[in-house]
């Protein structure tokens, strides 16, 4: 009997163990549902990044009120990767929703592409952003813009690209920036002044 203790207690264990080793982070930028493909894969198979375009990142009607006339009075509006294709093996950063208003919205993918993918929203749409990626957001509207963000972080922070590159404490060496930038030391020097 205690051998067969000890057997389990060192499998429950193993499989403790396996339940945490895992790779949190994404391989991928994205990985765009490709609903035409057969391949079968943990998923859907995934679109050729070059022919992935906003609305894969899209989703519109949420401000739509649902048909509540049925035996339990209402009507679910879904948002799956059915729907949204770019929520397909997402590790989402954030996913926002349009209540007022019009945002344009955006993101930007890796390196060597550095392709921007963008929308405007208007009220209803939902767009999602993957994990990792510099993204934003602008009131494109004529008066202010409602929206609810929904992050995947119980602490996700903001990094304002502008005040981290230029506004570093201590600062980032101009002679470098200028460099990345491909610009002079004194448009630099003018940019930090701000920060």
């Amino acid at each position: 009997m205690a051998n067969h203790v000890v057997f389990f207690t060192l499998v429950a264990l193993t499989l403790c163990h396996l339940a945490f080793a895992f790779e949190p982070s994404p391989l991928q930028d994205f990985c765009v549902a490709d609903s035409t493909s057969s391949a079968r894969v943990n998923g859907l198979a995934c679109k050729n990044p070059m022919n992935v375009q906003a609305d894969d990142f899209f989703f519109s009607g949420l401000n739509i009120m649902g048909n509540t006339s049925n035996p339990v009075g209402s009507e679910v509006t879904p948002v799956t990767v059915a729907q949204l294709p770019g929520l397909n093996t997402l590790g989402i950063s954030m996913i926002l929703t349009v209540l007022e208003g019009s945002l344009q919205v955006g993101f930007v993918t890796s390196n060597p592409e550095n392709r921007l993918i963008s929308k405007v929203l208007q009220k209803g749409d939902v767009f999602v952003f993957p994990v990792g990626l510099v993204h934003f957001q602008r009131n494109v509207g004529y008066g202010n813009a409602v929206a609810i963000a929904a992050l995947s972080s119980q602490n996700p922070g903001v990094i304002t690209i502008a005040n981290a590159v230029f506004g570093s404490n201590p600062p980032i060496a101009a002679d470098l920036l200028a460099k990345a930038f491909q610009v002079k030391t004194s448009v630099v020097d003018q940019l930090q002044s701000k920060f």
